[in-house]
């Protein structure tokens, strides 16, 4: 189940790298250029990808047992 793992995240990187790629050779819209024409188009969009990360941090590195009654 590792190598699963592995190779997902090695596609996401290699997924990232293509798209890239793809748009500045292209002149194509990039992924930052997407995020910043979807933040000006809704701007609670960083709200939500700060909170996302924020929970998803939280759940992979907390300190601990987390216990809730």
């Amino acid at each position: 189940m590792t190598f699963y793992w592995i190779f997902f995240l090695i596609f996401i990187i290699l997924a990232f790298a293509f798209g890239e790629t793809y748009a500045l050779t292209y002149g194509r819209t990039t992924l930052s250029r997407f995020v910043w024409d979807l933040s000006k188009a809704w701007p609670p969009f960083s709200w939500v990808v700060g909170i996302l990360t924020g929970f998803v941090a939280s759940h992979f590195w907390w300190g601990g047992s987390l216990i809730c009654y």
